[in-house]
């Protein structure tokens, strides 16, 4: 058992490695944003970084990622806890740049597929049991397109890159979304942490916190 650990510690490093040194796509703001080399059974995709995150080096270090972590500590798990025990990833790992109309650029379709396959490599290493995809560009990746309302607090036994797994979706955590905070939102997202809360891997990580 501990020389298959030690083996997946240093495959999901390399892999890191690797990814820190991707250059795709060349619109894409850099440096590539990833996760530490965390060894776990819950994984995390979030939509893409934004501005800030590329300076901070780890996702979800701005505003989005205080209100997202407040979710979690509602079922177990402060940020800390959260960082050290679950794998986070996204749809693609680089700052897509701003668009022309303000905001943030959705990232083009070449480039979350080109993204695709160094997730599809972090499932051959980890095999996770929970999906956890934040934000209708996460979620219409995991579980094709349709409406928050028919996805947020439900639970979906699916295969994600030849792994079985539970896709647990969640809203985008972004300050400028009122989306959870107004009904059926509010409702929504507390059966969506409901969900994430009971499940066994989930479990698992507050067990070890």
């Amino acid at each position: 058992m501990g020389a298959t650990r030690i083996s997946s510690q240093a495959e999901i490093a390399s892999h890191i490695d690797a990814l820190k040194n991707c250059k795709r796509c060349p619109l894409m703001v850099g440096p590539v944003v990833t996760h530490t080399p965390v060894l776990s059974k819950v994984y995390l995709i979030g939509q893409a970084p934004g501005p800030h995150e590329g300076a901070a080096g780890k996702p979800f270090a701005w505003t989005a990622g205080k209100t997202l972590f407040r979710w979690f500590e509602r079922i177990g798990l402060n940020e800390e806890q959260f960082r050290a025990l679950t794998y986070m990833s996204a749809v693609c790992r680089c700052f897509p740049g701003k668009a022309k109309s303000g905001g943030d650029r959705v990232p083009a379709p070449d480039e979350i597929e080109n993204c695709s396959g160094w997730m599809a490599e972090e499932f051959r290493i980890l095999r996770p049991d929970l999906v956890i995809p934040v934000g209708k560009l996460a979620i219409e990746q995991s579980l094709g397109k349709g409406q928050l309302v028919d996805v947020i607090g439900r639970s979906f036994a699916k295969t994600l890159y030849g792994v079985d797994c539970q896709v647990i979706p969640l809203p985008h955590p972004s300050g400028a979304s009122t989306w959870f905070k107004k009904e059926p939102g509010i409702s929504l997202l507390q059966e969506a942490l409901t969900e994430i809360g009971r499940h066994p891997a989930w479990q698992e990580l507050t067990s070890r916190a």
